[in-house]
């Protein structure tokens, strides 16, 4: 029962991702989360707004199961397979986070400074969410695709744009948390 409260380990963890990636290549599949919001949408009639969205959806509701996947295993992940032991975060990135205003950062993975529903809900929650998910929708076409999709899909499939947009991911997210996120909090 311990191995079900812990984090599983890489050596578990890592090949049940390559056997996704390989049976997904053997049946010519990409794996990808945001190509499921292009698929939502195009449910949704945008194609009539957008060329963008003139695909044949039914040959990407595969890819929606990932979606119901992710969502039920979050959801019984959190709810049933959680210990309750603090987040394992070096003491430098506790003292960091501390300097920056949160209170607790090792006890929860949703700080209540940014998820509680009073944080969203304000001013400055609403601007960061707005201006958050304008940078994710076009960083996401712009670089083709997500994070999942590039670093596990792209990099399994030896692409070059895929390396070059992880690599964008990265610096991006070092200057995220080093000089912008210090100056929001």
């Amino acid at each position: 029962m311990d191995f079900i409260l812990n984090p599983w380990p890489w050596y578990v963890s890592g090949p049940l991702i390559t056997l996704i990636m390989v049976l997904l290549i053997l049946f010519g599949k990409n794996f990808g989360m945001s190509s499921n919001l292009k698929t939502l949408c195009t449910i949704g009639g945008a194609a009539k707004y957008s060329d963008f969205f003139k695909i044949d959806w039914r040959s990407f509701k595969w890819n929606l199961v990932v979606v119901l996947g992710a969502i039920i295993g979050g959801f019984i992940a959190t709810q049933f397979l959680s210990n309750g032991t603090p987040i394992d975060l070096s003491p430098d990135t506790i003292a960091d986070l501390k300097a920056l205003g949160f209170s607790n950062p090792s006890t929860n993975l949703l700080p209540p400074e940014i998820y509680s529903w009073d944080s969203v809900l304000s001013l400055k929650g609403i601007c960061i969410l707005c201006i958050a998910g304008f940078l994710v929708g076009f960083g996401t076409r712009y670089a083709g695709g997500c994070t999942s999709g590039h670093a596990i899909s792209g990099l399994s499939n030896l692409q070059i744009p895929s390396l070059i947009a992880v690599i964008g991911f990265f610096i991006g997210g070092l200057l995220m948390t080093h000089f912008i996120l210090p100056l929001i909090f």
